[in-house]
């Protein structure tokens, strides 16, 4: 979910082959196959999937009977707190937004319609100035957080919503990516992307992984700060339904769709 570099994606392949050889390590599995591309969101449906990290809305609104939660990552970043995490709002240097209040009319930049960090999290931010279901003139449909970036920084959109993880590493790894960009101000909280496991998993198999998260041996241990991981928590479907409150409260407001 965070491949803004080769070098962080190639730490999440390292932390997949850690949890992977740890199985391995107790007798648990033998052959595992990486799909370093898979077709989204039909991977996180297959019931023989191992291990994979997804956002919280498709999980909310698509996914609970596909998966079962293992912990979610408590990232060391700016906008992140515990397993909780939040977006930027940004805008272009010099587009004359100082707040939101000034934003109404304004072409947004969403990384994807299905996505809680530039979608859901926006829609949320926005809805209390939205007036007869629009607030922005139009929105672009970008592909990714770094896509959306991309568009404010030229002026082709005006403001995005962008994963606070994201942005940390983004920070780290490409920090030209961030030129001319200024944070508004943060969204509502929700918890972070968790990671998951296929609903035909065997239980002791997944109680095995839910363990390595929480409680990590050495060989895991040592790749979480080079990904800004301080540890793991276990959060619930419970705790997820925050995401689905701040989608209620957008609702309530008259304002459904990010327009």
């Amino acid at each position: 979910m965070y491949k803004v570099s080769a070098r962080v994606a190639a730490g999440y392949e390292a932390l997949s082959e850690a949890l992977v050889d740890a199985l391995r390590a107790d007798g648990m599995v033998d052959a595992v196959e990486f799909e370093r591309d898979p077709v989204l969101p039909d991977f996180w449906k297959r019931p023989d999937m191992l291990l994979s990290q997804t956002c919280g809305y498709p999980y909310l609104t698509q996914l609970r009977e596909h998966v079962h939660l293992l912990a979610t990552p408590a990232y060391d970043l700016e906008g992140c707190a515990g397993s909780n995490y939040a977006s930027a709002l940004v805008v272009r240097d010099g587009s004359g937004i100082a707040t939101l209040a000034d934003a109404p009319g304004r072409r947004a930049a969403a990384n994807d319609i299905d996505s809680n960090s530039g979608m859901n999290a926006l829609r949320h931010a926005v809805a209390p100035l939205a007036r007869d279901g629009r607030f922005f003139s139009g929105v672009t449909w970008s592909g990714s957080h770094r896509a959306s970036l991309a568009l404010v920084q030229s002026g082709a959109a005006d403001l995005a919503a962008i994963d606070c993880v994201t942005l940390g590493y983004l920070r780290r790894e490409q920090p030209s990516s961030l030129d001319g960009i200024s944070i508004l101000r943060y969204s509502a909280p929700s918890p972070g992307l968790p990671f998951v496991t296929g609903a035909a998993v065997p239980d002791a198999l997944r109680q095995r992984l839910r363990e390595a998260l929480l409680a990590p041996a050495a060989a895991l241990a040592e790749l979480l700060p080079a990904l800004s991981i301080g540890h793991f928590a276990p959060c619930s479907t419970h705790d997820y339904e925050r995401i689905g409150a701040l989608q209620a409260e957008a609702f309530s407001r008259g304002y459904p769709h990010l327009a």
